[in-house]
């Protein structure tokens, strides 16, 4: 053999050497790799090394942070500062949601101020017509002839509202499909009637009196109609 055949030979018997010893060799008793799909569970899972074992969630328990089951709160109480829970007129207020789901008590009371307002104004002035849009027949009736008297007199009537103190839901009546709502309202007023000369008559034009009226609304449920009508009137004691 050449001195080229030599060199390859002994280059051959090196690179050899050397798989061997990093490879080793088998003997025959090695296990096979790990199937974790296998069935065969002579080799369970090797632990992971002390200190990096990581703890998993329960499957079918809550995930870390969560928060338990929501409480269900009650739903409120529907009339809260209108009426109280479990009168008479709360009854009677369900009964009216119940035909007018959208009926709005505290709405109700808003709209019933303004009226209040309005129609004090317009018994004062005279202004028949606006009061004829706000009153049933009956009650109309009654304030269009005290109008009269006044101006068969001769006199005038002054009213300015100060304020309106309050305006409390004081009884509710269903009867039918008609629902009747009767509100105490307190007020301060100047009020003053003068005579064809410009004399007072009664009331003051510098003071401010205190006043409280209960007034009952009425209309009938579930019509196209959305107004209350003022039906009674009456001064508190």
């Amino acid at each position: 053999m050449d001195i080229y055949t030599i060199i390859f030979l002994a280059l051959a018997v090196f690179i050899f050497v050397r798989l061997r010893s990093v490879l080793g060799q088998r003997t025959g008793r090695e296990r096979p790799p790990y199937d974790p799909y296998s069935r065969d569970t002579a080799r369970p899972p090797q632990p992971a090394p002390e200190g990096k074992v990581v703890t998993l969630p329960e499957r079918n328990g809550p995930p870390p942070g969560a928060a338990g089951p929501a409480e269900v709160e009650a739903p409120a109480f529907r009339w809260e500062g209108v009426a109280a829970e479990g009168s008479a007129t709360a009854t009677a207020l369900d009964e009216i949601a119940r035909i007018e789901p959208d009926f709005d008590a505290k709405h109700f009371l808003t709209g019933a101020r303004a009226a209040y307002e309005m129609i004090v104004t317009a018994f004062a002035t005279g202004d028949r017509r606006q009061l004829k849009d706000l009153l049933a027949k009956d009650v109309y009736d009654g304030f269009v002839s005290a109008i009269a008297d006044r101006e068969s007199r001769k006199e005038t009537m002054e009213s300015r509202f100060v304020s309106i103190e309050s305006a409390d839901l004081q009884d509710v009546t269903v009867r039918g499909t008609n629902a009747q709502l009767t509100v105490r309202f307190v007020s301060k007023l100047i009020s003053v009637t003068r005579g064809p000369d410009g004399s007072v008559v009664d009331g003051s034009p510098d003071t401010v009196a205190d006043v409280t009226d209960v007034w009952t609304f009425a209309r009938d449920l579930g019509t196209r109609d959305p107004n209350w009508k003022l039906v009674a009137t009456e001064a508190a004691q």
